[in-house]
C-alpha cells in the first residue's frame, strides 16, 4: 500500500519538467512576467533559461520597465524590452556550451512569443509543453506551420 501512495505522488515527466521551468522562472528579473524554460531531450535537461537582461547589464528590477512606463500591452513591442526571453536564454546557454537542441522538447511556463517561436523552429525543437498561454496568435500559427506540437498542461 505504501508503494502505491508513493507512485501516486510521483510526477509525470511533463509535470516534473514544467515544475522545473516554474522553479527556473523564480530567477526572472522582469517586472511584468516571470518566465522559465527548460530544454529537454531523452528525459535529460540540456539547458535552462529565465527572462532577464543580458549578462552584465542592469536588470529591470534595478532600472524599471520601459514597456510598463509606456503602457505597452503584453505581447507587443518586444524590441523595447531590455530582457531576453526565457526561451532565448535557454537556446543561448545551450549554444555557449556546445549542446545541440535539435529534436529537443521545450518546457516553459508560458507559450513562446513569435520571436522565440521563430528561434525554436530554426533550432530544431520538436515539441513545446507549456503551463500557460500568451497573447500571440502569430506564434501559434508559425509553430503549427512548422509542425511543432504544442501541448498545454
Amino acid at each position: 500500500m505504501k508503494k502505491k501512495k508513493l507512485m501516486d505522488k510521483r510526477p509525470s515527466w511533463d509535470e516534473y519538467f514544467l515544475e522545473m521551468a516554474a522553479l527556473v522562472s523564480k530567477r526572472s528579473t522582469c517586472l511584468r512576467r516571470s518566465v522559465g524554460a527548460v530544454l529537454v531531450r531523452d528525459k535529460r535537461i540540456l539547458a535552462t533559461g529565465y527572462n532577464g537582461a543580458p549578462s552584465g547589464l542592469k536588470h529591470c528590477i534595478e532600472v524599471g520597465c520601459m514597456r510598463q512606463k509606456l503602457g505597452i500591452p503584453s505581447g507587443e513591442r518586444h524590441e523595447l524590452c531590455r530582457a531576453l526571453h526565457a526561451e532565448q536564454n535557454a537556446l543561448i546557454q545551450s549554444s555557449l556550451h556546445g549542446i545541440s537542441v535539435k529534436g529537443a522538447t521545450l518546457y516553459a511556463t508560458n507559450q513562446p512569443c513569435v520571436i522565440c517561436a521563430k528561434m525554436l523552429i530554426n533550432a530544431g525543437i520538436k515539441e513545446i509543453v507549456i503551463a500557460q498561454g500568451y497573447p500571440d496568435k502569430l506564434a501559434m500559427d508559425f509553430l503549427r506551420q512548422a509542425k511543432i506540437k504544442v501541448r498545454k498542461i
